[in-house]
């Protein structure tokens, strides 16, 4: 399938390096044709005002602006190029965050902070670096060009976080086609200086200045009748004085409407030889390109000398790096082209699509391949087991929005239709706390069939089913137990869900009481998966054999298990994860044998933060975090929040009745407690499940109804969870309830 497409140029880890240093690289002003905003950009400057906003229709010369700014710019200046690939939170947020390392040394981890494995974006990530701003030592700007390809309000959501770190002395000036959804509430707070499409239009003078940079003169009353005809739209003028300069009729054009642009763009291509025209019109495919892509997709070999010619003409090529290997079109101008390309060749398109996809996953860049083949309805297949392949991974690096889009995407039809897809769809709703979406999954391959190795490492589709169904445990412990047995006896050692399968065996066994079998299970565990550096199932298989440890009053080798999984967490930023509560718990425990109180709290504030994504989804883990933390927190004498903790093990086992021991332990426990209740305990309860997932949301300027929306939530039900908590924190304003949450360990790092 491969073989025609140019072998690629650069390795995966140097494709993403360098497509990652596009999007932070300043762009070079154009190197005629543009008028200074000098004005403009010093009004705003000395404003003082922290956030800029550059709104306008495509074509009124806003990158060009940005890029002014940048180079006339005192302070230090973190540049970001957004496009439609960062319309993700754990994407936009690691992209600002590379941005600013640029300007900060020592800042380097700053990006894989934000990016960890189960970062939460909006209660962690985005406060990491709202607050890595607000510690700025000293004024700095962060540009944000192409604001419009965030179109997630997930998106939008930690970017209004991240604006509130901008400290005074300091701006943020966002460029973007449309209304940019933070500044209506910084407008009202008069802390926004905005720049829209009447401030940006050009005047006579400036029409004489474009007309001058083509060497075609222009009088005082021909400028100023260009300018009425264009509405002194920059990219108008700029064509208009293009095709003046070939001898065309510039002055006859009116307006900005979107036919008179292709009109221009038509005239202005007009001077240009065929084989140039159908280049630009065949890359147009393409959000942004390189010689060699161009090569691969065109079948040819003389993209570097074709690229340079064209940049040197009035062609709208944008480079993107100081070195020149990578480029992108004008928005408006790459509409056109394909227009173009659908009115002049519509059979091409599918190919080109294709070969991209061909050089982007022969570069050992899957995701970009995945994004040419998922519009093409004869490529699904192909599609699909790309992204079997990542899905696991790239949700692991935070991406979740990006994972969901592709099985939107996708579809459910197609997923089911591929049932090793539809184990990983199974496993991410289960990390993740969708038990809903978990259970559905599970319920459609529970019939479903495939007989080919799965993409994604596993050696059977039957296999991988059988880990999904026991880390579910739907049917009770002997059924978990004989799946887990099944995958162990059919990962062989080298497999990378050999480690997998064993957590799931000592899982399974402890339910059974078998727990000198569970704990040799968790040793190999253990060490398979520091080989293989498989950090969550080394944290779950650490943790566990932590906890045996402790039951057993082995102090000194609980200690090395937990410290073992702690380290896995902080090295793989994994605080939000499912996996990573049973250390929390551990370390607490640990704390209380040691009598530091302090610790205890801090970890103890770590895994009730984060119990929300253990739900019965993986009901042992999700049963067993809680009576930890129930066993704590009476010793504690917080005797409400205990018996909470034993309400939601109640809903739990509602749905998961059979766990095997885990039940008899829970009951043991609830006997103990009850000869020993004592009237009117001290405290209150905790905040749920449900209260913790809202919390994050009180850091932004949502109303109760766009809360609602984000959460799939009714308002009346978002009204009663922020009082209840407001109750529970003692507080009475959100600002004030985001600032206790922050000083308790509940939102932020």
């Amino acid at each position: 399938m491969f073989e025609e497409a140019p072998a690629p140029p650069t390795s995966a880890v140097e494709l993403d390096r360098l497509l990652l240093d596009a999007k932070l690289t300043v762009p070079d002003r154009p190197a005629r044709g543009w008028v200074s905003r000098a004005a403009l950009i010093d009004s705003a400057r000395v404003s003082g005002l922290r956030v800029v906003g550059v709104t306008a229709p495509a074509g009124y010369g806003k990158s060009t602006l940005l890029a002014e700014w940048a180079h006339h710019e005192h302070r230090p200046v973190a540049w970001a190029s957004l496009d439609r690939f960062d319309d993700d939170p754990a994407a936009v947020l690691a992209l600002l965050a590379s941005a600013y390392a640029g300007i900060r040394p020592g800042m380097d981890h700053l990006a894989v902070d934000v990016r960890g494995h189960g970062v939460s974006a909006l209660g962690r990530a985005a406060p990491l670096l709202a607050a890595a701003f607000r510690a700025a030592p000293t004024p700095f700007v962060l540009i944000i060009d192409d604001l419009h390809e965030l179109r997630s309000p997930a998106c939008h959501d930690v970017l209004s976080v991240v604006l509130a770190g901008i400290p005074r002395g300091s701006q943020v000036v966002a460029a973007s086609r449309g209304e940019q959804p933070h500044l209506p509430r910084l407008r009202a707070a008069g802390d926004a200086f905005e720049i829209t499409a009447g401030d940006l239009a050009l005047d006579a003078s400036g029409a004489q200045q474009i007309f001058a940079g083509v060497q075609v003169p222009l009088d005082r009353d021909d400028a100023i009748g260009v300018v009425e005809r264009t509405e002194g739209w920059p990219v108008g003028l700029f064509l208009a004085a293009a095709i003046a300069r070939d001898g065309g009729g510039a002055m006859a054009v009116a307006g900005d409407d979107r036919y008179v642009a292709d009109y221009l763009y038509r005239e202005s291509l007009a001077k240009l030889p065929e084989e140039h025209r159908r280049f630009l019109r065949r890359t147009a495919v393409l959000d942004r390109f390189t010689a060699p892509l161009c090569d691969a997709v065109l079948g040819t070999g003389t993209a570097p000398d074709v690229l340079r010619e064209l940049e040197a003409s009035d062609v709208f090529l944008v480079p993107l790096d100081r070195r020149r290997e990578w480029y992108r079109y004008h928005a408006l101008f790459r509409e056109f082209l394909l227009g173009e390309l659908r009115r002049v060749e519509p059979d091409t398109i599918v190919g080109l699509r294709l070969r991209a996809a061909d050089w982007f996953e022969l570069s050992g860049s899957p995701a970009m391949a995945i994004e040419h083949l998922l519009d093409n309805d004869a490529e699904r297949d192909r599609a699909t087991h790309l992204v079997s392949s990542i899905a696991l991974t790239t949700y692991q690096t935070g991406q979740l929005a990006t994972v969901q889009r592709w099985f939107r995407a996708l579809g459910d039809r197609a997923i089911g239709a591929h049932p090793p897809l539809a184990v990983l769809a199974g496993w991410i709703a289960a990390l993740t706390g969708q038990a809903n979406d978990a259970e559905r999954w599970a319920a459609v391959l529970s019939a479903a069939t495939f007989d080919e190795t799965p993409d994604d490492g596993s050696s059977s589709f039957a296999s991988a089913r059988a880990m999904l169904r026991s880390i579910m445990c739907a049917d009770g412990p002997a059924q978990a137990l004989a799946d887990a047995t099944y995958a162990v006896a059919s990962e062989p050692v080298w497999s990378q869900w050999r480690d997998q399968a064993l957590v799931l065996l000592g899982e399974a066994q402890l339910l059974s009481g078998a727990r000198d079998q569970a704990q040799v299970s968790f040793s190999e565990c253990s060490a398979t998966a520091e080989a293989r550096g498989n950090a969550d199932v080394l944290i779950v298989s650490e943790s566990e054999l932590g906890l045996i440890a402790l039951d057993d009053g082995r102090w000194d080798e609980a200690a090395s298990h937990v410290h073992a999984a702690l380290a896995a967490i902080d090295r793989y930023r994994m605080h939000d994860y499912a996996t990573a509560v049973l250390a929390f718990a551990g370390a607490a425990r640990l704390a209380m044998h040691d009598g530091d109180l302090a610790e205890v709290q801090r970890q103890l504030t770590r895994a009730m933060r984060t119990r929300p994504t253990c739900t019965y989804a993986i009901p042992y883990l999700a049963t067993r975090l809680r009576l930890q933390l129930a066993k704590l927190h009476w010793g504690l004498g917080d005797h409400a929040t205990a018996r909470h903790l034993l309400r939601e093990i109640d809903d739990i086992l509602r749905r998961r009745p059979a766990l095997g021991i885990l039940v008899d332990e829970v009951a043991e426990f609830r006997v103990s407690i009850s000869s020993t209740e004592v009237a009117d305990p001290a405290g209150g309860p905790p905040l749920t499940p449900a209260e913790l997932r809202l919390l994050p949301y009180l850091q932004t300027h949502l109303s109760i109804r766009e809360i609602g929306e984000r959460l799939f939530i009714s308002r009346n039900t978002v009204s009663s969870e922020v009082g209840s908590i407001y109750r529970k924190l003692g507080v009475s304003t959100r600002s004030d309830a985001v600032e206790r949450a922050v000083v308790m360990g509940l939102l932020g790092a």
